[in-house]
């Protein structure tokens, strides 16, 4: 519901949830913030969750689940907003609630996934694309931008199974994941080429792209036997 001023969205989230909410902790779909950073960095936030699966941030929690509730809501809804519509390309449309606790006031600030990916973060130099992983917020490697860019494209994507694809397949059957220093040795073309022929496959649905120790591999999208 909204109040008389139609500015403030009560949640109807209530104490005893959002409290449950908070105890589950920071992951892939939730994030804490004691206050509203300035916008290059909350912006970051938002742009990784509209990249990846949509999440939630909480504004007002410590990130050791104490809740510190918020002090000036107008304020933090102004950064919030300014994030949101000034510093992703393309805009992203947030939904902002408060939960009002006896001691405290949580803002819960609900990120939807991105139609139109990637999202970019504007930055001084260059844009950057960041993507949920775990807990963080991360920079996207060239590799996960491209594959965003392919699958919200309106262009359909095909491949040939030729004989690079074939050592790919064999390899991937007998170690089951491989990144694209590996594979450019393996087929003996550059890493750009290496790079596009597992994005094209993973746009197609035969791969799918995974992060580990910090990099990324690839390996069947489905069990293959």
């Amino acid at each position: 519901m909204k109040l008389p001023n139609g500015e403030i969205v009560i949640s109807d989230m209530n104490p005893s949830d959002l409290r449950n909410l908070i105890q589950t902790g920071e992951g892939t779909f939730l994030e804490f913030k004691k206050t509203v950073p300035k916008p290059s960095k909350i912006a970051r936030e938002i742009a990784a969750f509209a990249n990846t699966s949509g999440g939630t941030i909480l504004i007002g929690v410590h990130d050791n689940k104490q809740i510190a509730g918020i002090r000036a809501y107008f304020e933090e809804e102004f950064l919030l907003q300014e994030a949101a519509q000034k510093l992703c390309v393309p805009p992203v449309q947030i939904y902002i609630e408060l939960v009002h606790l006896p001691d405290a006031d949580v803002m819960v600030v609900r990120v939807p996934e991105s139609t139109e990916k990637p999202v970019y973060l504007k930055g001084k130099k260059k844009r950057q694309v960041f993507v949920r992983f775990q807990d963080e917020s991360v920079l996207a490697s060239d590799e996960q931008t491209e594959i965003l860019k392919q699958q919200y494209s309106s262009t359909g994507v095909t491949f040939e199974y030729g004989k690079n694809e074939q050592m790919l397949f064999r390899y991937l059957n007998e170690y089951g994941e491989i990144n694209v220093r590996k594979f450019s040795e393996l087929i003996n073309v550059t890493s750009y080429r290496a790079s596009k022929i597992l994005i094209n496959l993973v746009s197609a649905g035969v791969l799918k792209l995974f992060r580990k120790s910090e990099k990324d591999y690839f390996t069947f999208a489905n069990s293959v036997k």
